[in-house]
């Protein structure tokens, strides 16, 4: 009798610790479903839904990475101090970023500058002419490409030395005063046109040609529409002095390479919002 109690007992208790595994964990066709499947269940799940955070915040440090610019001092953008500005470290870099903020070194002069073979309002073989070679190349191709179109391009002045650049700024300070100078004239040092990069580009018969008025020509437009595909941006435009420190010119056109060209054409951003670099502009003391 003792025994068929103690076997009761045994049974009655193998019944309620089941009941009670049943309850918290359950049972599934007799096989019992643990917790810890749960628990990898939610790690995977979490780790699916942070995946996509996950590669967004590497995509960020790697464009940040390649950004030569990520760690530049953010400055007031409606200033321009002196302590702000920057010699930038590699001048001979198809991106560089030149403006009020980064300047070129002390009398920089790339070393491979030649003559592109296109039109130019003048026919003297000077400085201004001049480009860097693969710069060069580009707009040869770009002024071919326009002529296919009917129209006819011809450059207005390429390359600017440092020397030249303080006489020119010099000159529209002495007309227009500093502060308006320095919406359209860049001081010695921080000029595109010295980098070899850059060119004011006009129509053949040089009608408007670094002018306003340029805006409204046919070539003007073409430019506006087809640069990037050889590698130009338009540099300063329109409604974006802002950013630039510059007023709209749209016949200063800047090689940066045609992919990155093409970036800042379909986001429809300028060089500084390329680079998340803020310019200071207005103010210098």
């Amino acid at each position: 009798m003792k025994l068929l109690k103690t076997l009761l007992s045994i049974t009655f208790i193998s019944f309620l610790t089941g009941g009670i595994l049943t309850g918290c964990d359950g049972f599934l066709n007799g096989e019992h479903k643990f917790a810890p499947d749960h628990d990898d269940q939610n790690i995977q799940e979490n780790a699916k839904d942070k995946a996509p955070d996950q590669d967004k915040k590497d995509q960020s440090k790697d464009k940040e990475k390649d950004n030569p610019y990520a760690n530049a001092p953010k400055v007031d953008p409606t200033k321009y101090h002196d302590k702000a500005i920057q010699v930038v470290a590699n001048p001979n870099e198809v991106s560089i970023l030149v403006n009020k903020q980064y300047k070129l070194p002390d009398n920089y002069e790339p070393d491979d500058l030649v003559y592109p073979d296109v039109h130019f309002i003048f026919s003297e073989k000077i400085e201004k002419r001049k480009m860097r070679k693969v710069a060069a190349k580009a707009l040869e191709e770009m002024f071919a490409a326009a002529e296919k179109d009917g129209i006819y391009l011809a450059g207005a002045s390429g390359y600017r030395s440092q020397e030249t650049q303080i006489t020119l700024y010099d000159n529209y300070v002495k007309k227009d005063g500093k502060e308006e100078a320095d919406r359209y004239s860049a001081r010695p040092g921080h000029s595109e046109h010295q980098t070899g990069l850059s060119i004011d580009v006009s129509g053949i018969s040089a009608e408007c040609a670094v002018e306003d008025c340029f805006a409204d020509t046919a070539e003007a437009k073409w430019l506006a529409d087809h640069a990037h595909e050889y590698g130009y941006i338009i540099r300063y435009p329109k409604d974006k002095e802002n950013l630039t420190g510059y007023m709209y010119e749209p016949w200063h056109i800047r090689y940066v390479g045609k992919e990155m060209a093409k970036e800042i054409f379909e986001q429809d951003i300028t060089l500084e919002e390329y680079y998340n670099v803020a310019i200071p502009v207005n103010e210098r003391k």
